[in-house]
């Protein structure tokens, strides 16, 4: 009798634990969630619903008057082009550039390995600057130039360290040593084996990387002149500029009707912006939690 009571005692107290925690979690979702969905939402309303407060839930005052404003405008288009061009080409670059260096960064037997990492670890830390980092650049001729958004700063020191971290804990030893007895070699063990076991890795690493290009602006605001090389997010970014200068010189109605182009716009910008990466992401969240993990255990 009193193991049975014992036990219902236990399962109340596990019952208001769950209901507890499945509140906290409720909550935290919802305000994770809601400031995404008021986005969308706002998109498609009136400004002037938006303004008021009037947006909640669902639309009001549907319209799609901030797309059609922004598909308008041809540098739009070229926006796209450039950033998808950039983040294919900027992802596949920094792959080849960043997962041969972990997985060399991670034999035992490389020379100055040591040392290697510190100096990687180092530039974490500490840079030359913006303007001896613009000087490098324009000496080198990527100033302008279309491969300065894939080239100069491709490498990346925490992905290094996050895949050099997966291939020491999760390649064991014995199989390079197993290799080896097959007549493998360091290229061919890495081509044949390392890279068809790494495919987590991988994908957390391409994931970073064409997130990083996708949303970069400051290197193209730095280094590209030529707006046709400009990036989505550069040319969204000046179009939200010259709206809220229009619509702070106006006066009267005109001033009424820049407001309302720039408030129309400000959504549409962000949810153009973010949808496509965000329709990548779902394919790949399981690498994408588990290279999280990889860089959380060791560094």
């Amino acid at each position: 009798m009193k193991k049975t009571r014992h036990k219902v005692r236990r399962q109340g107290k596990d019952l208001l634990f769950d209901i507890v925690l499945y509140s906290i979690c409720a909550v935290m979702l919802l305000l994770v969630i809601y400031p995404l969905w008021f986005i969308v939402i706002a998109s498609f309303s009136d400004p002037s619903a938006v303004a008021g407060g009037h947006v909640w839930i669902l639309p009001v005052g549907f319209t799609l008057e901030g797309y059609d404003e922004l598909f308008k405008q041809a540098e739009v288009w070229t926006g796209y082009k450039n950033t998808i061009i950039y983040t294919v080409l900027g992802t596949i670059f920094g792959l080849v550039v960043n997962i041969p260096a972990a997985y060399a960064l991670s034999r035992k037997d490389l020379w100055g390995r040591k040392v290697l990492m510190g100096l990687f670890v180092f530039t974490m830390f500490f840079s030359g600057g913006m303007i001896p980092i613009f000087l490098t650049v324009q000496e080198m001729g990527f100033y302008n130039n279309f491969w300065v958004m894939i080239i100069p700063f491709s490498v990346s020191a925490y992905n290094i360290i996050v895949a050099r971290t997966f291939f020491e804990t999760s390649l064991p030893a014995d199989l390079w040593d197993a290799a080896q007895i097959d007549g493998c070699g360091n290229l061919r063990y890495f081509f044949t084996i390392a890279l068809p076991l790494s495919k987590a890795v991988i994908s957390v690493i391409a994931l970073w990387t064409a997130v990083g290009q996708w949303n970069g602006y400051f290197n193209a605001l730095l280094y590209l002149r030529d707006a046709k090389l400009h990036p989505l997010q550069l040319i969204m970014r000046n179009i939200l500029i010259t709206n809220q200068v229009f619509a702070s010189m106006g006066t009267g109605e005109a001033a009424m009707i820049a407001m309302r182009r720039a408030n129309l716009v400000r959504y549409s910008m962000i949810i153009i912006a973010t949808v496509p990466i965000m329709c990548v992401y779902p394919f790949i969240q399981k690498y994408f939690d588990q290279g999280v993990m990889i860089g959380a255990v060791k560094g």
